[in-house]
């Protein structure tokens, strides 16, 4: 089974990411969710933007590093919506990952990204912070540098769709990603 870091999305670690992290534990996965708001929490997404722009992509960035110094060099990255941004800072520096997963949002792909390296993505269609050409421009980068590229795309449903808390919920759509994570995970 895989060892896989999720960061949480810019409201901040909450039950998204405990139920997630649950239940990809009960699959057999090591799962490590690093609070990088140290217990800050945004209840609207304002808030969470707030909490964000105070701490500083820097730090958060630093904080993540510190997160994943235990962990083994092929730790899956993964993170919701900020947290795929995250994930993706540390992609450089961890060339040996097993994989990517990318949950409401896409990353820079580093120039010394492993050939062949899994990346799977679930994205809202539309999506306000995920644009469909800057989509269609980051899937043309992903193919011409060789990674292993999934993305999914979940027509009319909000940006952070399997958040049960939030009312982008869509429980269908919700079902079908963990779904698809599970055998992406299987598969590493």
């Amino acid at each position: 089974m895989a060892a896989i870091v999720l960061f949480h999305s810019v409201y901040g670690f909450r039950s998204l990411e405990r139920d997630a992290a649950a239940r990809l534990r009960a699959a057999g996965h090591e799962v490590v969710t690093p609070d990088l708001y140290e217990g800050g929490v945004g209840q609207t997404i304002e808030e969470g933007f707030a909490i964000r722009e105070e701490i500083g992509r820097a730090e958060l960035c630093r904080r993540a590093e510190k997160a994943v110094a235990d962990l083994p060099a092929s730790a899956v990255l993964g993170g919701f919506s900020m947290g795929a941004g995250i994930a993706a800072s540390l992609w450089p520096s961890r060339p040996q990952t097993s994989g990517m997963l990318l949950l409401h949002g896409t990353a820079e792909i580093p120039a010394n990204a492993r050939e062949g390296i899994p990346v799977q993505v679930h994205l809202a269609d539309p999506d306000e912070y995920e644009p469909a050409d800057e989509v269609a421009a980051w899937r043309a980068h992903a193919a011409r540098a060789n990674i292993s590229l999934e993305v999914f795309l979940y027509p009319g449903v909000g940006h952070l769709y399997t958040d049960p808390s939030l009312p982008d919920y869509d429980a269908k759509a919700a079902e079908a990603t963990w779904s698809r994570v599970d055998a992406f995970l299987a598969a590493l």
